[in-house]
C-alpha cells in the first residue's frame, strides 16, 4: 500500500531513474540514463540523458533520448531503446559546454532522429 514516502510501484523517483542501464533490442548495455530532462510547464518527463562510451565516466558521451523511446525491462533491471550501436554513435549528443552538437534546431532533430530507429 502507497503512502505519502512510498510511491506506488508504477512510479519511480528521478534520483532512482540516475544510473539505471540502458539496453539496445540485442540485450547489449548501452550506457546509462545521467539524469531526466522535465518538461517545465507540463511536469512530463521528455528526455533521458544517456551516458555512452566513456569508462569510470570519464569521457562519456551524453544523448538526449525522448522519453517515449525507452521502455523499462524489469527481467532486465533496465531501460530498452530501439537503437544499435553503430546508430547510437550518429545520434544528436550535447557537446562537453552541454550544447546540442548540430546546427539545425536541435531538439525537432532529436525526436525526428528516434522516430525513425532503422534508418
Amino acid at each position: 500500500m502507497a503512502n505519502a514516502t512510498t510511491p506506488p510501484k508504477r512510479l519511480i523517483a528521478s534520483s532512482k531513474v540516475a544510473g539505471t542501464a540502458v539496453f539496445n533490442l540485442k540485450g547489449e548495455r548501452l550506457g546509462h540514463v545521467d539524469e531526466v530532462m522535465i518538461d517545465k510547464q507540463s511536469g512530463a518527463v521528455a528526455y533521458a540523458v544517456l551516458a555512452f562510451g566513456g569508462f569510470l565516466g570519464f569521457n562519456d558521451h551524453h544523448f538526449p533520448l525522448p522519453w517515449s523511446a525507452l521502455r523499462y525491462d524489469p527481467a532486465m533491471d533496465g531501460y530498452v531503446v530501439e537503437i544499435d550501436r553503430d546508430r547510437l554513435e550518429h545520434a544528436p549528443r550535447f557537446t562537453p559546454g552541454g550544447a546540442l552538437e548540430t546546427a539545425d534546431p536541435g531538439w525537432a532533430r532529436v525526436d525526428t532522429f528516434y522516430r525513425n530507429p532503422g534508418a
